[in-house]
């Protein structure tokens, strides 16, 4: 019996492998981070080919209004206008397209998931859920979000980032869309020399932790080098955030 144990954890471990050396990074792997700050939010990183694209919000005069601080709100910057009356627009030529939206809340999760959901309705048709899973838009909820515990308290098509800092029931884990974590949590790595071993050695370590857990992982604060776009494919990160869109979609057209 030990001696068939060992043999089919053998057996994984080559198919681990093979999966492992056989990935390939496309420019659906790339994450655009605070999209908004570019001179053309969303199409930018759309058009790029991107597969995650995050926005952050404030709940502002029953509206959410897309913004990295409140000394940046602009009234005319409401997350339907730059976000979401595109994407449908989107999904109306090609409804095939698969898109993460991550909507960062920066305060008051309670009502800004509120104004969020009633803004959702003319997209709730292309929405994933455990229900649809063909449907091509995954909507993750990050930042100041509700704990756990009142995750069954929405529809089933809202997923939550999670940073593994609070305790889930198997049910809670569910909801759980994807893992987010600081790079500066692991390593203080700048990304322009090498890297130290034990920092990548421990970064591995959480990436195989959350893919066991059968959760996909991105890293945020993480350089924005291409030294650091290579590491973090070489640890097997699901998603390459990025400030800079056309530096990276050059860069995995060029070489992967």
């Amino acid at each position: 019996m030990k001696h068939l144990e060992k043999i089919i954890t053998f057996i994984v471990i080559l198919l681990l492998g093979n999966y492992t050396s056989a990935q390939k990074y496309t420019v659906a792997n790339a994450h655009a981070h605070n999209d908004y700050i570019h001179k053309v939010p969303f199409y930018t990183a759309f058009d790029a080919g991107f597969g995650s694209i995050e926005a952050d919000v404030y709940p502002v005069n029953g509206v959410l209004l897309v913004a990295h601080g409140r000394k940046d709100i602009k009234v005319e910057n409401t997350l339907k206008t730059l976000y979401l009356d595109p994407l449908l627009n989107k999904l109306a030529q090609d409804s095939t397209r698969h898109l993460k939206l991550l909507i960062d809340i920066k305060e008051n999760y309670g009502l800004s998931l509120q104004l969020f959901l009633e803004e959702l309705k003319p997209m709730s048709k292309y929405l994933f859920s455990p229900e649809k899973t063909t449907n091509p838009i995954t909507i993750l909820i990050s930042g100041e979000r509700p704990p756990p515990s009142e995750y069954k308290n929405y529809p089933s098509y809202i997923f939550f980032d999670d940073d593994l800092k609070l305790p889930h029931s198997s049910a809670e884990w569910k909801r759980v869309g994807q893992v987010s974590l600081s790079f500066e949590r692991y390593s203080k790595w700048k990304g322009t020399d090498s890297i130290s071993t034990s920092d990548k050695s421990l970064l591995q370590k959480v990436v195989d932790s959350v893919h066991q857990s059968g959760k996909t992982i991105r890293f945020w604060a993480a350089p924005d080098t291409e030294s650091s776009w290579k590491l973090q494919m070489q640890l097997r990160a699901d998603l390459i955030g990025t400030d800079k869109i056309p530096e990276l979609t050059d860069f995995l057209k060029e070489n992967y």
